[in-house]
């Protein structure tokens, strides 16, 4: 479908001919995700309107009981703007709200917002220069105290200040929010934007009257980080970290007949392989969160008959990053400080090496089945963003050919598992990443390979509550990256944006912004640079798609960072 087609489709919504859940019918079809296709409408400032109704209509609040969650990565905080991996921002997400919401099909939905701006009802200026937010009135905090406009334009203030060390640093930069009234605030970007919801507007909201006096260098000392007062559907009881969080029913919740349950539970550590046990063999727990497993485990559970296995379509990439700076080398108080260099990985020789030593074939066989395709892309959705330039290739045989023409020779032993040497350095390298039997089970596969290449690797498994904290004190966090190499996912929204923020080098993490920024590997590019300062203004998504294809393929073409595979949601 080309590019005038999809714009007569969204003329068409426009003036109330094609339904909205028919255009997005037809362009996945073509291939674009169900998200892509209505982000389309956004971008184009065509009305919200409230989609298809979820197949569950709620008729009360309260009455469900208790919801027993299971976490095998526990949340270890609960304030939003310090919530650096998913298990926190799940854990934030019982309490707190932003603006709007995605549903299942991608669209926005408002939670704290009145309505959803669109250039119909005058909430998205024409020029994409700057939107206005119409608040909900009569929501409270969880306190009593009322939400209003004070607070939206706090949360701003707060995450912008580089003393607070927000993971929302980035959301809320490029733009200034200004209150209009007591619950109208505008949004004023900086230039034309083409995506004007950013993740400003579904960034997870804390109150001012609470963090107001711990603003800047005091925010990590605030007892609402650990003791949450939002305006969610659940109220804050207790908290352990990455054990045990407990929330009892918001009776004043701001949703009608909402929540269902009366109270729910989180019970954080163990594993995945438990974690699917305990919902899909025995039943105890309701439900369980990520459960990267085994394809034959997880058969087996489900044998059982006592849950089922949730697959949803996602953007979340396995990838392993070699790194960019020096781990060992110390520089001005700072490890892996982005003045380093690493001292092997700066040859591209090694690095084209190692891309050639990950069987991706063989992982997603014996590891991840259908929970896992292979990639060689870090961008995998949108559909209509995932280059078709890349390819992945596995080959010891050129591994080996690579190696010894770019001078790195066996070891005093001359032998086929010899560690490689050259000026003094040797091939081996410590890879890390969290504690996981699916991902000690990758190390292990390309561990094999690099053995055959003559390439050590000292393999380390970090427990996930530590792995991905926002712990500024410990050592073994993947923000910090103290290793030579390590493993993780992160996932794409609906926009890109900001997922590929990643690769900028004003998101790179460094002591001086406490290991917060985006850019973990330390991997940076003019090109990447420009073209997503470019994207930030692009109004055309044509154009804008080529620009976050382009910049794939520079980050995979850099070598520093090699794709494994592309994983869905998966939850019992």
């Amino acid at each position: 479908m080309n590019e005038t087609r999809i714009r007569r489709l969204i003329e068409q919504v426009r003036r109330g001919r094609l339904p909205r859940r028919d255009f997005i019918v037809r362009l996945v079809a073509v291939g674009l995700s169900a998200p892509m296709a209505a982000m389309l409408l956004v971008h184009a400032g065509v009305a919200q309107t409230a989609g298809t109704p979820p197949p569950y209509k709620p008729t009360q609040r309260g009455g469900g009981g208790a919801l027993k969650m299971l976490m095998w990565q526990g949340p270890t905080l609960l304030n939003p703007h310090f919530a650096i991996g998913q298990k926190d921002q799940m854990g934030c997400r019982i309490f707190h709200e932003g603006l709007v919401a995605f549903d299942a099909e991608g669209q926005l939905q408002p939670l704290l917002a009145a309505e959803v701006p669109s250039r119909e009802n005058g909430g998205v200026a024409a020029d994409g220069r700057s939107v206005l937010w119409k608040l909900k009135r009569g929501v409270s905090w969880h306190d009593g105290a009322p939400f209003t406009a004070d607070d939206v334009v706090f949360n701003a203030q707060y995450a912008s200040d580089p003393a607070t060390a927000s993971v929302m640093i980035g959301s809320f930069s490029g733009l200034k929010i200004e209150k209009i009234d007591s619950h109208t605030v505008r949004v004023v970007f900086d230039k034309r934007v083409p995506y004007w919801p950013q993740t400003y507007a579904t960034a997870l909201l804390i109150p001012r009257h609470l963090h107001a006096p711990y603003l800047g260098a005091k925010s990590r000392e605030a007892p609402a980080n650990l003791k949450p007062v939002g305006t969610g559907p659940y109220k804050f009881v207790d908290f352990k970290p990455g054990d045990q969080l407990r929330g009892e029913l918001n009776p004043a919740y701001h949703l009608p007949a909402r929540p269902h349950f009366d109270s729910v539970e989180v019970k954080g550590g163990g594993d995945a392989v438990s974690a699917a046990r305990a919902v899909l063999q025995t039943g105890e727990y309701d439900y369980a969160w990520n459960l990267l497993v085994e394809e034959d485990v997880l058969r087996k559970m489900e044998a059982a008959g006592k849950g089922r296995l949730l697959i949803t379509p996602g953007g979340a990439t396995e990838f392993i990053q070699l790194a960019v700076a020096d781990p060992w080398t110390e520089v001005d108080g700072e490890r892996a400080s982005a003045k380093t260099q690493h001292p092997v990985f700066s040859d591209p020789a090694v690095r084209q090496a190692m891309a050639l030593l990950v069987d991706r074939a063989a992982i997603q066989t014996y590891v991840y089945g259908r929970i896992g395709l292979p990639t060689s892309n870090i961008l995998n959705a949108p559909a209509n963003m995932r280059s078709p330039h890349t390819k992945a290739e596995f080959s010891i045989d050129k591994a080996n050919a690579v190696l010894d023409a770019a001078g790195w020779k066996r070891g005093a032993s001359g032998g086929p598992l010899a560690v490689r040497e050259k000026d003094g350095r040797a091939l081996k390298f410590v890879f890390q990443t969290s504690v996981n039997a699916l991902r000690q089970k990758v190390q292990a596969i390309v561990k094999q390979s690099c053995q055959k290449a003559g390439i050590e690797l000292e393999l380390k498994a970090v427990t996930a509550a530590v792995y991905f904290s926002s712990d500024v004190a410990n050592p073994d966090t993947s923000a910090k990256f103290l290793a030579d190499m390590q493993m993780y996912s992160y996932t794409s929204a609906p926009d890109p944006e900001v997922y590929m923020e990643q690769y900028v080098s004003w998101e790179i993490a460094s002591k001086a912004n406490k290991w917060q920024g985006r850019n973990i590997s330390r991997w940076r590019n003019d090109e990447v640079d420009r073209l997503a300062r470019s994207a930030e203004g692009e109004l055309d998504p044509v154009k804008r798609a080529a620009m976050f294809i382009r910049m794939n393929d520079l980050v995979v073409a850099g070598q520093h960072i090699l794709p494994l595979v592309g994983r869905p949601g998966v939850d019992g």
